[in-house]
């Protein structure tokens, strides 16, 4: 059994943009074993999930069947905390190939922790088992949810030890994308001065994710301002679940409107717009209230690289991408203000009230997950330590609801989760992983799979940490 007969397996990428990529070899792991295989996913990408738990398919998924399309280190750049990266790309990673799927999708197969590329700065090129499936967790998590995600499609421990801080055992993840473009990958091809290969790489992301660019009389503004329009929704879905994704560099930013990266991200227990888990964040730059100006930012370095092509003046093209960068916050404000009207159960969005509902919740540090719940059940001042103002703010709530009660509750419940990837229970079920035991994992799997529906026997995943836990603290796991 080979790739081929698994997937049938592309590479119209490198085809279209030869320079963003190089051929790469994975490491040959020592002892693979399939710890985690994502059957739903299989399903989707129309390969037999049986075939892939073989130890032919477990070569598959850690790269090394022999195939006629060549695995792939990618290239790009990125702004790293603000500054400036000139040479990144995939130091630890491959692509495996491309995919059309059961519904005529165009996916990436992509390898995370397959070992040292020419991207690789100094990096072993490998991964431990509780990053990796720390991902495939928040994957299926943001999945759930309905947030446009990258997904995992297996996590395979190597058998080979892996030296950080002490000694921990090796995985390889497969990832599954829309694809692994990103804004630093036009930083790249811009930066690089061949307008050749910066036009391939726009044309090529126009048919990939944005076809309707084509047809514009402007094509490569219009896909600026697709762009700009699928992350401003999706940073709103990411705020209005409380998601933090830790990382927000331009070169973990996707032009398909994705998800991508999960490092060290976390949700949100009590709400309060300056957390940060990140151990690496010191200065909050991306703690969860920056996440929408930092998209934004992001999305200007984008437009930088697009200038050539928008318009022959460069005065000219900045002009027109200021004037579409400008729409992000009222873009972004209008998936907000719909999602909080819908999260508290109002037809129309009142933003006053929902300000002043968010500083309620900060200045008493209620859970922000629980509190929608309770909303909707009637249960929620008592989560308050002083109800009092929440009471005024609830009747101010009251008038804006219809006489029959019962509709906005159960239009609540659908779109505010049960269950999220609570820190604690997701380190609980990493800890007990790396130790060999994969049963916490899987239930947590199982809860997240269906987030919005109460189910018996998951109660203990529905609270956030003891009050006395340690401040929870989250790491790249490079």
């Amino acid at each position: 059994m080979t790739a081929a007969t698994l997937f049938r397996l592309e590479d119209s990428y490198a085809h279209a943009v030869p320079a963003l990529s190089r051929p790469w070899t994975a490491v040959k792991p020592s002892a693979p074993a399939l710890l985690l295989l994502n059957r739903e996913l299989a399903g989707e990408l129309g390969v037999d999930p049986d075939a892939l738990a073989t130890p032919e398919g477990v070569d598959v998924l850690t790269g090394q069947a022999p195939q006629g399309v060549p695995t792939l280190a990618q290239a790009y750049a990125g702004h790293q905390f603000g500054a400036y990266s000139p040479r990144l790309g995939d130091g630890r990673a491959l692509l495996l190939g491309e995919v059309v799927d059961s519904e005529g999708r165009r996916r990436d197969l992509h390898l995370k922790g397959s070992g040292r590329t020419p991207f690789a700065r100094g990096g072993d090129g490998l991964a431990t088992v509780g990053p990796m499936l720390r991902e495939y967790l928040m994957g299926e998590a943001m999945h759930g949810l309905g947030i446009p995600t990258t997904r995992a499609l297996s996590v395979v421990a190597t058998g080979d030890p892996v030296h950080r801080e002490r000694v921990l055992p090796g995985a390889v993840l497969c990832r599954v994308a829309a694809s692994h473009l990103r804004v630093g990958t036009v930083q790249l091809a811009a930066a690089s001065g061949d307008e050749t290969t910066l036009r391939a790489l726009a044309d090529y992301v126009i048919a990939r994710h944005h076809p309707e660019a084509a047809d514009a009389s402007s094509p490569y503004l219009d896909l600026f301002e697709r762009v700009v329009d699928a992350q401003a929704r999706l940073v709103a879905q990411w705020m209005l679940v409380g998601f933090i994704h830790g990382v927000m560099n331009t070169d973990n930013m996707t032009l398909s409107g994705e998800t991508i990266d999960y490092g060290p991200c976390a949700f949100l227990d009590a709400y309060d717009p300056a957390t940060v888990f990140s151990s690496i964040d010191t200065q909050g730059r991306y703690a969860y209230g920056h996440q929408p100006a930092v998209a934004q930012w992001n999305l200007a370095r984008l437009a930088e690289g697009l200038l050539p092509l928008i318009d022959p003046s460069t005065d000219a093209a900045i002009e027109q991408v200021t004037d579409v960068l400008r729409r992000f916050g009222t873009r972004y404000d209008e998936v907000a203000s719909a999602g909080m009207a819908a999260k508290i159960g109002i037809g129309t969005p009142d933003r006053k009230l929902i300000s002043d509902l968010l500083v309620l919740l900060r200045d008493q540090r209620v859970d922000f997950t629980l509190f929608f719940r309770a909303l909707a059940a009637g249960t929620a001042s008592a989560l308050f330590t002083d109800p009092e103002p929440f009471e005024r703010w609830s009747a101010r709530r009251e008038r804006l609801l219809p006489s029959d009660r019962a509709a906005p509750a159960d239009q609540m419940n659908r779109v505010n989760p049960v269950y999220i990837p609570r820190n604690h229970r997701v380190e609980e079920a990493l800890d007990a992983a790396v130790a060999g035991d994969l049963g916490p994992t899987i239930r947590l799997l199982e809860a997240l799979s269906r987030p919005f529906e109460e189910r018996p026997g998951f109660e203990d995943l529905t609270g956030p940490a003891p009050d006395d836990a340690p401040p929870h603290v989250t790491f790249c796991g490079t």
